[in-house]
């Protein structure tokens, strides 16, 4: 066990500890965060690769009180080195992914080049290959009884981890606070594209019982008419919708009623940055004018602990490095806010 005594919560961060300046190890944390520095699909702005870094040093200025649990911090949290090889595959495939959306863009036809032919396989390959290396990553902490936290990268990053959660827990519910729906089927030709996670999700883990969308206000017809077709799998809360029942006098105490209402007895959190109003992270790959303030979101999730159903994980994306690292100071707040929520939901 990590020795505390000597450690003072009120000082400034120490950049020799780790996230949040917590003086843990891995083996001694509760909860154990696993960067993952892929964005190879995104389709406009990039840079949320390398956003762990930049996230670890904002952490570092988070106050360690949280009036909401005051101190889950105790219980240790830890964040995992980036590794640099994931890194340097989605660097070289990103640039594959670029040139080939370009190509696409300009309404060329991929089976007449073969230079074009071999990136898309490369880049599909490549994406497998990271499901399966998160897949690895957090089965394995899963079962060493760790609280597991991803941090992305793009929101195509945790499929492997929604496998491995259903493999430990069973049965469990997703709730996605996004800009976007991310249910396009293999979204400019990239089979495991951030615009598909939630496609693939509901082919592939069949133990998700329930996804529930919050904040949705930037998606295709095709894809609402996937979401009619599934009533009794997914439930969309648009951001439209929530906006006018607002207007009309209803509560967003009444509106997170009728959300958690919807959440199985086990929940996972998909975060999504762009889910919040981008005044907050402007840097995040495909920013959408509306969506939420932080708190309003951090009062959904306590509305789920009081209703009495557990926070399993939390996965957090597409948050973007920026030359003044403030998408970094927000996402690592959010993240604080996460980790809080998560060893609270899960007493010991």
């Amino acid at each position: 066990m990590t020795d505390l005594s000597t450690f003072d919560p009120n000082s400034a961060g120490n950049p020799n500890n780790n996230v949040f300046g917590l003086p843990f190890t891995e083996e001694d944390a509760r909860l154990v965060i696993l960067p993952v520095p892929w964005e190879v699909t995104v389709s406009f702005g990039s840079g949320t690769a390398r956003s762990a870094e930049q996230i670890m040093k904002a952490s570092l200025q988070v106050d360690l009180f949280d009036p909401d649990v005051p101190e889950g911090w105790k219980q240790g949290f830890f964040m995992r080195e980036t590794d640099r090889k994931i890194l340097m595959k989605s660097d070289y495939l990103r640039k594959e992914a670029e040139l080939y959306i370009d190509y696409i863009s300009n309404g060329e036809i991929v089976d007449r080049n073969q230079f074009m032919c071999k990136s898309l396989r490369e880049i599909n390959e490549g994406s497998y290959f990271l499901n399966n290396w998160v897949h690895q990553q957090t089965k394995g902490l899963l079962e060493k009884g760790k609280l597991v936290a991803l941090l992305g990268g793009d929101h195509s990053t945790p499929l492997g981890f929604f496998k491995a959660l259903g493999e430990t827990h069973g049965e469990y519910g997703i709730l996605q606070i996004d800009a976007h729906c991310d249910l396009r089927i293999a979204y400019e030709d990239f089979v495991y594209s951030h615009a598909s996670i939630m496609y693939n999700m509901l082919q592939e883990v069949p133990q998700v019982t329930k996804l529930v969308q919050v904040g949705i206000r930037d998606y295709s017809g095709d894809e609402l008419e996937f979401i009619r077709q599934r009533p009794e799998r997914i439930r969309t809360f648009f951001d439209r919708d929530i906006r006018h029942r607002q207007f009309e006098g209803e509560t967003w105490k009444s509106i997170c009623e009728d959300i958690v209402a919807q959440l199985p007895q086990k929940v996972h959190i998909s975060f999504d940055i762009d889910g919040l109003d981008p005044k907050l992270c402007p840097n995040t790959g495909t920013p959408v004018q509306g969506g939420f303030e932080t708190e309003q979101v951090y009062y959904l999730f306590n509305k789920i602990r009081e209703a009495g159903k557990q926070i399993i994980s939390f996965d957090l994306n597409e948050v973007s490095t920026s030359e003044n690292a403030w998408d970094a100071n927000v996402g690592a707040r959010v993240l604080f806010k996460l980790c809080n929520l998560l060893v609270a939901s899960n007493p010991q």
